[in-house]
């Protein structure tokens, strides 16, 4: 039987990356082989091109490019065979990032996105997808507690986030069967327990 297809989604500083592990051992515990991974990146080449995008100034239109160059060769490489084998696949991020930073956020034509992705997985699409929103402020309010430096998309202004969040939301408007968004805000415990009910129901 296939496995199923997880990814996690959401604005810089929403939290998500914080609760990919916890989620990969809660699906372990009740029995699922489980893969963890994130985009861009999850292959030595996705993970050198991540760190382009992340760092290296570009257009909108190079960013998308690279998206796709890094996320086909992580689903060829790693998410299909782990699918076909069986194993749970838990993704932080996937092609729902890229309609909304690239196309929401930077204006990269959605059709455009639309046929890259049936290019670089055309077989291969989430099964479920948690989209982690929060307000401005809470984001930055995250971001900027850490000790590190700021990537390109973090260190963007509001109208940016704003386009993304509102991108995000339309897309959870128009596929309800997939996409669940959840609320950032909330205290950890909170959120892992709406986690567990979505769990529940796949």
């Amino acid at each position: 039987m296939r496995g199923k297809f997880i990814t996690l989604e959401g604005v810089d500083g929403a939290g998500k990356s914080t609760h990919v592990e916890w989620l990969a051992d809660q699906l372990r515990s009740r029995g699922h082989k489980v893969f963890v991974t994130r985009e861009p990146g999850g292959t030595e080449l996705a993970e050198s091109l991540r760190s382009l995008m992340l760092h290296q100034p570009m257009s909108a239109l190079g960013e998308t490019l690279l998206a796709f160059a890094a996320r086909e060769d992580h689903v060829r490489r790693y998410i299909a065979p782990a699918l076909e084998a069986g194993t749970w696949v838990v993704c932080d991020r996937f092609t729902d990032s890229t309609y909304a930073y690239q196309g929401g956020g930077k204006g990269i034509d959605a059709q455009a996105i639309q046929t890259l992705s049936q290019m670089t997985h055309p077989t291969v699409n989430p099964d479920r997808t948690l989209i982690f929103d929060c307000p401005w402020e809470v984001s930055q309010a995250r971001i900027r507690s850490g000790r590190r430096v700021l990537d390109r998309f973090e260190k963007e202004g509001r109208d940016f986030f704003e386009r993304v969040r509102g991108a995000y939301l339309q897309a959870a408007q128009h596929e309800p069967a997939r996409i669940r968004v959840l609320d950032a805000t909330q205290p950890v415990e909170a959120i892992r327990a709406m986690l567990i009910q979505e769990l529940a129901a796949l």
